[in-house]
């Protein structure tokens, strides 16, 4: 399959280590691929769902103990924990290839070893970078097969390079006390063993797509962050577009996919999705930023997906998906979840395949759900009916504004500007979300996610910051503008105050303004808001004074803000750039 001697001799290691019966190599195409799909049935490891209603989809379950990414089980292993900072867990790399390779020994006995050489972009993009993962689930291939581009074609773009990510996944015994999921990013290389849950075990999601490729940003000079990216179209027929970081929990993929209010998509404005999740940025010969997204699918929550929540992603589930741990509707054999409609499948499978009783669902106690709160979907980016022209193109699009954003009830604005790259990226380091659900934990509690990249960087976040202002520094008066969104501002009642959803287009609709020159903004301790006569809220149930109020800038809110960004900066120690020491001092200066 290969002459690439890096792959010869890797591969040669993870067959002496891991014994399996055969080697299949993963071609991507659609016969292999179905061969593929019609052995995850016959194992058990995939149910077949509805062909009429749901052509060519499947239904997956994991074991009860392997349903989430586990935070406390991912590793950065770099020469030093210095590397790897504060906000990651360390081991040293030597102690940790011994231990992972004891227990990933023999694993393959018995099973398949599969190969899998993918594109992380278009193939052969500039901005793109190749994989290969072996791994001995049939699942895991499939998964792949959707959310990476997997092609013979990916061994001929790498040629005889070395720059390529080696991933290993092993099931094992899916034993949570001896699962890990570490990332050498000094040797480009992943290690999951003990699971087999999407986030743990797509090794070109969030282990290549951000923990290894942050850190070969860093190094090359590019970005690698936690980042939908979109296009927004004017009536004009003029895209611009906007890549943006949320915390979860905060409309990342609704906002991705956005459909603009009636009164907007009347007038001409559309919205192209790009990617829902991750951006790649690279300055290009022009000098402007670049972006692709590196994924070829979209691995969605399920829960409180529907028609009028999400409607393009929901559109996108209902061709050649794989869902996971959701329910099964035995009327029809399709599958359901929380939140995807008012009706109560009343002969059904819970997501660990019982039956499931609907008299005593109990929305408050997710212990009564039919589908695992954190159920999902694997499905094609081709599916969305608003996939941009640009997805698969590989030059990547020119970025005109950064967006960051969170959960506010009081704190931030609406939307502001940031007053230049340095205080943007300084907004950015400051970024958080209060807590919602009581379930995980206090209401209202501020959690810090520093552009929404704390679980995901792969190295020191102090080296991070410094990084985007070292990229800010090369990009000049090119860089993209940044702004800080928060559509979850609440009234004295609790009650969120802007609408959301569709409406939030017509803040980016000031975004792009601002960045062409076109809208005015009022100048404020913590940088540009817009002044509210420039928000259109033509046919909205909304008065200029509740837009004012969400426009305020509350200066004891931030000041105590202010303070809790000082506690935040005290964990990156002497890493913590001086620049960004001094954006904070300004803050404190500008609240007097």
């Amino acid at each position: 399959m290969t002459k690439n001697e890096t792959v010869i001799k890797w591969l040669g290691e993870m067959e002496e280590l891991l014994t399996p019966d055969k080697v299949v190599w993963i071609n991507g195409s659609e016969e292999q691929t179905e061969e593929l799909r019609k052995l995850a049935v016959e194992l058990g490891e995939l149910t077949k769902l509805n062909e009429e209603k749901l052509p060519g989809c499947y239904l997956h379950r994991t074991k009860p103990n392997d349903v989430a990414r586990v935070e406390d089980r991912t590793f950065i292993c770099t020469t030093t924990k210095e590397e790897a900072g504060p906000t990651n867990n360390w081991e040293d790399p030597a102690k940790m290839y011994k231990k992972l390779y004891d227990i990933a020994r023999g694993s393959y006995k018995g099973r398949t070893m599969y190969v899998i050489p993918y594109s992380m972009g278009p193939i052969g993009s500039p901005l793109a970078k190749i994989g290969i993962e072996v791994t001995d689930s049939v699942y895991v291939v499939l998964n792949m097969l959707i959310m990476t581009r997997v092609s013979d074609k990916v061994m001929e773009v790498l040629g005889d390079s070395n720059d390529w990510v080696r991933g290993l996944h092993s099931r094992c015994d899916i034993d949570p006390e001896n699962r890990y999921i570490c990332h050498f990013p000094q040797d480009n290389t992943i290690i999951s063993v003990n699971s087999g849950y999407g986030g743990n075990v797509l090794l070109g999601k969030k282990c290549f797509a951000l923990r290894i490729a942050s850190y070969q940003g860093w190094k090359e000079g590019w970005m690698a962050e936690h980042m939908l990216i979109l296009g927004l179209q004017n009536p004009k027929g003029e895209v611009k577009y906007i890549a943006a970081a949320f915390p979860s929990a905060c409309g990342k993929t609704n906002l991705a996919m956005l459909i603009p209010p009636k009164y907007l998509r009347d007038k001409g404005y559309k919205i192209w999705t790009v990617g829902d999740d991750i951006s790649w940025m690279r300055i290009g010969p022009d000098g402007y930023l670049y972006a692709i997204n590196p994924e070829n699918g979209f691995f969605g929550v399920a829960p409180g997906t529907n028609e009028h929540s999400n409607f393009n992603a929901l559109e996108s589930t209902k061709k050649n998906t794989i869902f996971t741990n959701v329910a099964l509707d035995l009327n029809d054999n399709t599958v359901w979840w929380e939140g995807l409609n008012k009706n109560l499948p009343e002969n059904a499978l819970d997501w660990k395949g019982n039956p499931w009783d609907p008299a005593k669902f109990n929305k408050a106690d997710k212990t009564t759900c039919a589908a695992h709160p954190n159920s999902r979907f694997t499905a094609p980016a081709e599916n969305c009916p608003c996939i941009s022209d640009e997805f698969n193109k590989g030059q990547g699009v020119r970025i005109s504004a950064i967006v960051f954003g969170g959960r506010r009830a009081k704190c931030a604005p609406l939307v502001y500007q940031s007053k230049n790259w340095e205080n943007g990226v300084f907004v950015g380091s400051a970024m958080a979300s209060e807590t919602t659900a009581a379930a995980a934990g206090a209401v209202g509690v501020v959690r810090r996610d520093p552009m929404a990249m704390l679980p995901f960087c792969g190295y020191h976040m102090g080296d991070y910051f410094r990084h985007w202002l070292e990229m800010g520094k090369k990009l000049g008066d090119k860089a993209p503008k940044i702004f800080n969104v928060n559509w979850f501002r609440t009234d004295d009642e609790g009650n969120f105050v802007w609408p959301g959803f569709g409406d939030n287009m017509r803040v980016l609709n000031w975004i792009i303004d601002r960045c062409e020159g076109k809208a005015d903004a009022t100048e404020t301790a913590i940088g540009y808001v817009p002044k509210p006569e420039d928000i259109d809220l033509t046919d909205l149930d909304m008065d200029m004074e509740t837009l004012k109020d969400i426009l305020t800038v509350d200066k004891d809110i931030w000041t105590k803000e202010a303070e809790e960004i000082e506690e935040h900066y005290k964990k990156f120690g002497d890493k913590l750039p001086a620049e960004l020491r001094a954006q904070l001092d300004n803050l404190k200066a500008n609240l007097k």
